[in-house]
């Protein structure tokens, strides 16, 4: 089994490699990518080192699944190349999501409609896994009418830059900056660029992507996403309404039973999801799980999970072991 990460030195290509190690992922062969600049470099997994090449060699080398983690531009011009090769793509880019030959996954929800011919499977983005994975089994037993989701989501998911700029803020240097505006002390209503419509790509990343992975066209979704000071976790307040009503002990009861979902919910001893306590971790947190007073068949959830893990690493190494255990590639 030949595995290419794409976009080895980053930060969600550093992450990819750990869970790999982790999981103990059967590698026979590992092509570790980068960009040009990084040729050469030498990267350790499991005490051996791994020279870093570039993408045409990478392609060269026909390897049985490339995980890409290298931003959307890259994704939409070499995973073509790669899945011609016979190559099966996993790409953490929003490049491929919403094409609507490719499928959008999160193994937990919708792997079983995986094929050998799919070459290219994209990664949803990270706030839309946490979401759908709790979101999933309710919306199997009570049908969703409509979601509002307000996100506080971590620096990390910008990237490199945005902790460094989080970084020289907290000690006192001026230095290059992610975002418009100071992050320290601050919230920013402003993920990804503002679309015409005035909501941001993220917030309609979660508006597009969870119709499609729910396979459901009718959920009216709105979306407001906050960039916070956090190095680490995304957050999420989702306010859910139904079409029929239901227990909150039943609610409980059938996330309990997700696989991949952890309930951290007892207000009593201050038990709820956070980002400390997510860090590192591959489940998705829900907690604050009450009923919504104002109208009928309505929910309050907060649901919290690292955004470098389940939100893409861990997400794209589980579609690789799905494929691998199903005899896919």
């Amino acid at each position: 089994m030949k595995i290419a990460v794409v976009g080895a030195t980053g930060m969600v290509g550093e992450v990819m490699l750990k869970v790999l190690a982790e999981r103990n992922f059967s590698i026979t062969e590992l092509i570790l990518v980068a960009s040009e600049k990084s040729v050469g470099k030498i990267i350790l997994f499991k005490n051996k080192d791994h020279k870093v090449v570039g993408l045409e060699t990478a392609v060269s080398m026909s390897p049985n699944i490339a995980l890409f983690s290298a931003g959307a531009s890259i994704s939409l011009e070499w995973a073509p190349k790669f899945s011609e090769v016979g190559t099966t793509v996993i790409d953490n880019s929003s490049a491929w999501r919403m094409y609507q030959n490719i499928k959008l996954v999160v193994p937990e929800i919708n792997a079983n409609q995986l094929t050998r011919e799919d070459k290219i499977i994209a990664n949803p983005n990270c706030s839309t896994i946490q979401m759908v994975m709790v979101l999933a089994p309710l919306h199997k037993k009570y049908k969703i009418k409509r979601i509002v989701v307000s996100t506080y989501q971590s620096i990390s998911g910008t990237g490199v830059k945005a902790v460094k700029q989080l970084e020289n803020e907290l000690a006192g240097i001026k230095g290059e900056m992610a975002y418009p505006y100071p992050i320290h002390q601050n919230a920013l209503p402003h993920c990804d660029v503002f679309e015409d419509n005035g909501y941001t790509k993220e917030e309609m990343k979660l508006v597009r992507e969870t119709q499609k992975i729910l396979d459901d066209k009718t959920i009216a979704v709105t979306a407001t996403a906050v960039r916070i000071p956090t190095s680490g976790g995304h957050s999420e307040s989702v306010n859910i309404e139904f079409e029929t009503d239901f227990e909150i002990t039943d609610i409980r009861a059938l996330l309990n039973d997700t696989s991949g979902v952890t309930v951290q919910d007892n207000p009593d001893i201050n038990v709820y999801p956070m980002p400390i306590y997510a860090h590192g971790k591959d489940d998705v947190f829900v907690g604050r799980i009450r009923r919504d007073e104002s109208q009928p068949n309505s929910l309050n959830l907060w649901i919290v999970s690292d955004n470098l893990r389940k939100g893409a690493a861990t997400n794209t190494i589980q579609i690789a072991e799905y494929l691998v255990e199903n005899n896919l590639v």
